[in-house]
Parts: structure tokens; sequence; C-alpha cells
């Protein structure tokens, strides 16, 4: 039996009523989706070196108290994290919804359904490729909006994992409290600005050659 630690991160918002890329679209994303990061179980080291950056970029004066994420930081901090990323090679995936070709029926069963919907349309089958029927796994999945949302999202997220036919522990972290999280994070953004035709010079050399699924159930724009 092995362990497989796959962490979870999502992306853009659940309204479906905003104008994505609009001066008053009240800052609605286009697609909704979730990314993950898979580590293997013996992947201390991975912490550590992420760990010894962190405090290396204090060293040099670079306040970083929640740790890394991807859209605030710096180009340069970017460069790093991107950098250490290539040479730790964690499995990415990622899936996002198109919102505007949502049909009918799912608008109608409102925003935490589309939550729902995303991480089931991505993880129902990533997880039977990270794990055997004899692994444990561990998903990480990264606090989602305010106590009530957190609830509903912690509540989904286990409901699909039940829907799985595997061993699978949740847990549901602050990305703060995590280099796994920080690193789908970094991995998630980067297949959206590609996605969405943004540059990203860092996407081929340290996502790419990793990045085993990159799913568009409901199209494109």
């Amino acid at each position: 039996m092995a362990e497989v630690f796959m962490y979870a991160d999502e992306t853009g918002n659940l309204d479906y009523n905003g104008v994505p890329n609009t001066a008053n679209g009240g800052g609605a994303s286009t697609y909704f989706g979730f990314g993950t990061a898979t580590f293997p179980a013996d992947h201390g080291v991975h912490l550590m070196e992420a760990l010894k950056l962190r405090a290396r970029l204090e060293a040099d004066g670079v306040r970083l108290p929640k740790g890394f994420h991807a859209y605030n930081d710096s180009s340069r901090i970017r460069s790093q994290v991107f950098n250490l990323i290539q040479t730790q090679a964690p499995r990415f995936d990622a899936t996002f919804l198109c919102k505007q070709n949502a049909y009918p029926n799912v608008r109608q069963r409102g925003e935490m359904y589309l939550y729902k919907m995303a991480w089931y349309q991505h993880f129902k089958e990533i997880a039977l490729q990270v794990s055997s029927p004899s692994d444990h796994l561990y998903v990480i999945a990264g606090e989602f909006g305010t106590a009530q949302r957190s609830t509903q999202a912690q509540a989904a997220l286990h409901d699909v994992c039940q829907q799985v036919q595997r061993t699978i522990t949740l847990c549901v972290w602050k990305s703060v409290s995590s280099w796994g999280l920080q690193a789908a994070d970094y991995g998630l953004w980067a297949c959206q600005r590609t996605l969405e035709g943004k540059s990203c010079m860092w996407f081929p050399s340290s996502v790419q050659p990793t990045l085993q699924s990159f799913y568009l159930p409901w199209g494109r724009v």
C-alpha cells in the first residue's frame, strides 16, 4: 500500500451574472476550475526546500508571512518558485468549466453546485489515475470563501470523494499552512493564464512537462 498526496486549489468565482474582463464586472471570471498537484508519499524534502526558499527570501528582505501566492507574488519571486517546482516535478492536472456554457438546469441549482460540479469533473478520473485500490489517497484542499461557504464547500468535496472507489482522507486546510497547496496554486495560475491567452513564461518549463490533463468539459469561450 502506498500513500499519495494530492493538493487541490480552485480558481475563479461562482457568479454567473458578472461580465468578465470589464470595469463593472464585479471580479467575475470566465472559468471556474480546480487544479491539483500530486506528490508521492515521501516528499518531505520538497516541503523543506520550499521552507528554505521562503526563509532565504525573508533574509533578503522579502516578507512572506502567508507563504507564496502566484497572483500576488512579484515576478522575481515567481521565477524562484517556478524553478523549485520544475525541480520537484509534481504531477499537475487542471479542469476549467466555462461558465457561460453552463446548462440552465445547472445554473438553477446555484453557485455551490458549480463548485461541486467542477470538483467532480476534475477528481473522478484523476483520483483513479494517481492511486491504486490498495493505496491511501490524501486529498488536501484549500479553504474556500466565508465560514458558511467553507462549510458548504467541504461538504461538496466530501460527497464527491465518497463517490470514488478509493481509500481517501480529505483534509481542508488554509493555503498558508501547506507548500503543496501553494504549488497547486502556482500550477493552476499558469494553466489559467495559458488558457486565457495571457503571457506565462514559466508554463513551458515548470508546469507543462508534468501536466497530465487539461480538461475543458464545457468547452471554451
